[in-house]
């Protein structure tokens, strides 16, 4: 019996953007969001991911992907995707497994459509198309330039400007996925062959990450994109200034702070005790009008705290949790070492952009004004 393989070529070495494949967008590395696509997609039997580099085997393997290592000479600048395939299909040729559809999965594009997937796989196994490419249609106007560096039209007549109603589409390809036949690819070594056929995505999925820009353009999609599904983690952990708190604070006379919350978050908190989650509020500040909140709460807390990536495994491992089952709510530069070490990095609203790109999720309210308690019914609703 023939399998269905996606596989993911992803290389440890990258020029313009430094360990690219690991790179996180919505708070998730570039290669497990490719993983996370195959394996969402119908069809799929088995899901790949080629790598010289022992950390994208390891989040490659615990997003769920079979992991094949690739050889030096397969792995520098030079080598070409097509080699890397042609290489996993041997690999597992060897061990008894027959491809029959290969899905080739970019991890440098984000945002892979698994409907749009799922389709593609089903016309190659259903005989309806050799090689088919995900592409988002276009209506634009392509120039290039001639040798003297004059503008030339390609797709258009440049003297006649027709509506867009009346002109005929194009479509441009993405590079996100190409779903073929394993037995042509490997006669004819290339991607494209026989009837080849166009998946059609939606064109802001289209990003495709080769330096700094795109990366953080990416980034900016996924908080804008990405659904509001459940949090399913067993333990909350919380900044206090930014995310308890508006970030304002009122200073008396005697130099005493007065900050802003929300009773909604409070409700929230409550809530999540109710249901038994475990919280912990951690904060740098050493205002007592932190330890204050937290016994109003009713919440643990550690505060004045300066190293809080050793004191959140410190406190994890004391509570016996996994750091992957783990929301820690954020809205500060200073948050990012611990943003960096959990399953669900989370940023309020109005966060520093920087966090907000570290996010896997980034709510829609502001700090002390109702983040905490989104976060909590987004919890509690897994």
């Amino acid at each position: 019996m023939t399998s269905t393989v996606a596989i993911i070529p992803a290389r440890g070495g990258s020029k313009q953007v430094p360990r690219k494949n690991v790179q996180r967008v919505g708070g998730v590395p570039l290669v497990a969001r490719a993983v996370h696509a195959a394996l969402a997609a119908d069809g799929i039997d088995l899901v790949v991911v080629s790598t010289d580099d022992e950390e994208i085997a390891a989040i490659g393997a615990a997003a769920g992907a079979r992991i094949v290592r690739r050889p030096a000479e397969l792995s520098g600048d030079t080598a070409t995707s097509e080699s890397a395939i042609l290489h996993a299909l041997d690999v597992l040729a060897a061990d008894g497994i027959d491809t029959g559809v290969v899905a080739f999965l970019q991890a440098t594009s984000p945002f892979i459509p698994a409907d749009a997937l799922s389709d593609a796989v089903a016309q190659v196994a259903g005989g309806r198309a050799d090689s088919v490419f995900s592409a988002y249609e276009t209506y634009g106007f392509l120039w290039r330039r001639d040798a003297d560096g004059a503008a030339v039209a390609i797709n258009h007549d440049a003297a006649h400007r027709p509506r867009r109603q009346d002109r005929e589409p194009h479509h441009l390809e993405t590079g996100a996925f190409y779903v073929f036949s394993a037995a042509g690819f490997r006669e004819s070594r290339h991607r494209f062959f026989g009837r080849t056929a166009i998946a059609e995505v939606p064109e802001w999925t289209a990003i495709e990450i080769d330096d700094e820009q795109q990366l953080r353009i990416a980034r900016s999609l996924a908080a804008l994109h990405e659904q509001r599904h459940p949090i399913p983690v067993k333990a909350v952990v919380t900044d206090f200034d930014g995310v308890h708190t508006d970030d304002t604070a009122i200073i008396d006379a005697d130099g005493g702070e007065r900050v802003r919350v929300s009773r909604e978050d409070g409700m929230g908190v409550a809530l999540l005790r109710a249901a038994g989650v475990p919280m912990l509020i951690l904060s740098t500040e050493v205002n007592p009008v932190v330890r204050a909140r937290a016994e109003k709460l009713r919440v643990p807390v550690l505060h004045g705290i300066d190293d809080k990536e050793t004191a959140l495994r410190g406190w994890a491992a004391e509570q016996g949790l996994d750091l992957a089952d783990i929301a820690y709510l954020g809205n500060d530069v200073n948050d990012l070492p611990a943003l960096r070490i959990v399953g669900w990095p989370v940023a309020v609203a109005n966060a520093h952009p920087l966090v907000i790109e570290a996010a896997r999720v980034v709510l829609s309210r502001e700090g002390g004004r109702g983040a905490v308690r989104e976060l909590v019914e987004r919890v509690l609703s897994s």
